[in-house]
């Protein structure tokens, strides 16, 4: 689609991404004439030394006329960076235009300008980087609002804290601001799908029900979150390694306090919220003083129905590196692996799959959502995508993070073939979902759609143009 007849380039078009920044100097991510395709960049990690004249007061936005002085001057103190790479990476994949390699490595939408968040350090007492998230996410929409451009919005950010059922802050108000301008927001489904940090379990009648937990060792804490719904209770029972044991019941919401094997157990018992019936029972393990790990080996949790009228349960451990790869449930369920906030509704949610083999890649987090909502969307390729790498050149990277720029960029050109180019105005948000569903690519070894791994197929926008 990127050549005749249709020659889309996303022309047009603003490509948001909100990650771990951008390289300005890489050659993809400018014009011919050397000029930046940047239209701001927002670093929420530097500190704030000036009005920004943005009602966020934290980190500094950079303009285009900041970001042209510094690649005239070939400024390299321009504080601004992206060392992990990460969102340079996913930019290049989305748009970059392939300068640095005449061509040859050009993203999807190649013509399009670029709105770009780094984002920052979580407040102190905040869920991981979710205002800075949020932030980010708002300033986009409103900024691609007060241009009058269409946004397509990446998200390839994610973890696995909350019920998963598209009911939390979070969730919600990404279906909110996806309803905001002409936007699409797609967002990655995670690399939990294999990591063994998901757990689940149906109690019935009387009949009590065990998790084991393996607890690898040198792990500095742990937390595990168990959702339910609360009109059930349960009556839970803890057992170290050693065979030492605590029984908790739901008497009454709030914190307890308990050690077993020279480790710190802190229990809280939650109460629903306005916004959802789920109940989270969390548990942090942390070492006692003068220890620097907590106890390893297999600690189980046993589960006693008391009053049972669903009985459905969750257990999620914590995502990505923060906790040991040898620290998972020893009979886990890839199922409901997606991260949050990919379990919200209105996004399209981006599974990955190797499009070197056609298969589906195990590692991409699992639908469907808490509430048993399709999800994942649709898959794209995530293995070994090469892309813009800091310095000019270009690397290869795997992962859902990589899957979803495919797709955002993809979204860019729908929008401009529809609203740019006038035929039709409307071609934004969901109507841009739905038309990639509809022209999504089958795999050989799914047999039934939606398929929890990759959703109703694979990318294909040459057939989901309508």
């Amino acid at each position: 689609v990127q050549n005749p007849p249709l020659s889309l380039t996303g022309k047009g078009i603003i490509v948001g991404i909100v990650d771990s920044g951008i390289d300005i100097f890489h050659p993809d991510f400018r014009n011919e004439d050397g000029t930046t395709r940047i239209l701001e960049l927002w670093d929420q990690t530097i500190p704030n030394e000036e009005d920004n004249n943005f009602f966020y007061n934290r980190g500094k936005i950079f303009g285009r006329e900041e970001i042209n002085q510094a690649l005239i001057d070939n400024d390299r103190s321009f504080p601004s960076r992206d060392p992990s790479g990460h969102g340079t990476h996913v930019a290049g994949i989305a748009a970059g235009n392939g300068r640095a390699s005449r061509g040859e490595q050009k993203g999807v939408a190649p013509e399009s300008e670029l709105l770009i968040v780094k984002l920052g350090n979580t407040f102190p007492e905040g869920f991981p980087r979710t205002t800075e998230l949020m932030l980010g996410m708002d300033y986009c929409v409103r900024k691609a609002a007060d241009l009058n451009m269409p946004l397509a919005l990446n998200i390839s950010f994610g973890n696995s804290y909350g019920s998963h059922d598209g009911s939390s802050l979070l969730e919600t108000f990404i279906d909110n601001l996806s309803n905001l301008g002409r936007t699409t927001i797609a967002i990655g489904s995670g690399n939990e799908g294999n990591k063994g940090r998901h757990a689940a379990g149906q109690l019935m009648d009387e009949t009590p029900m065990q998790i084991e937990l393996a607890v690898s060792p040198n792990e500095t804490s742990l937390n595990v979150q168990l959702w339910k719904n609360y009109v059930d209770t349960f009556q839970f029972r803890l057992v170290a390694p050693s065979g030492a044991s605590v029984i908790l019941t739901e008497q009454s919401i709030g914190a307890y306090r308990d050690v077993l094997d020279r480790t710190q157990l802190l229990w809280y018992f939650g109460e629903p919220a306005p916004y959802s019936v789920s109940q989270e029972i969390y548990l942090e393990m942390i070492p006692l003083p003068g220890n620097s790990y907590i106890q390893s080996g297999i600690w189980k949790l046993e589960f006693t129905p008391v009053d049972i009228v669903d009985g459905r349960f969750d257990l999620w451990l914590p995502s990505g590196n923060a906790v040991n790869p040898s620290t998972n449930f020893l009979v886990p369920s890839p199922d409901v692996t997606l991260t949050i906030p990919s379990t919200a509704s209105n996004p399209i949610t981006v599974a990955a799959y190797n499009s070197n083999t056609d298969s589906f890649a195990s590692f991409s987090g699992q639908g469907f959502t808490g509430l048993s909502l399709p999800k994942p969307d649709i898959a794209a390729p995530g293995v070994d995508i090469t892309s813009t790498a800091p310095g000019g050149g270009y690397t290869q990277n795997t992962g859902t993070s990589m899957a979803t720029p495919f797709v955002t960029g993809s979204a860019a050109l729908l929008m401009e073939y529809g609203i740019i180019q006038g035929r039709d105005p409307y071609l934004y948000g969901q109507k841009v979902k739905a038309y990639l569903q509809k022209g999504a690519r089958h795999l050989p070894a799914v047999q039934k759609y939606p398929s929890p791994q990759i959703g109703w197929g694979v990318l294909c926008l040459k057939d989901s143009i309508p």
